[in-house]
């Protein structure tokens, strides 16, 4: 019963001590900067093409319930 107890013991003390010694190795590494690439071209990332998608997706929308709501065939003989 006692190595159970010795046991329960040394893993609560590891489940503590991991953080601690995690992060005082990580200060040992050396410091490095993250430095973004040069692009030979610059793009347009404000979308330029959204209100053609919009009026291409509102007139989708609108066809869409012009089909649906066009159905006078009956069901039933």
């Amino acid at each position: 019963m006692k190595f159970g107890k010795l046991a329960a013991g040394i893993a609560a003390v590891s489940l503590v001590a991991a953080p601690v010694a995690a992060q005082a190795t990580g200060s040992l590494a050396p410091a490095v900067e993250r430095v973004g690439a040069a692009s030979a071209s610059s793009e347009k990332l404000e979308g330029g093409n959204g209100i053609l998608i919009g009026v291409l997706a509102a007139a989708a929308v609108i066809a869409g319930i012009i089909i649906i709501a066009d159905d006078d065939d009956p069901t039933s003989p």
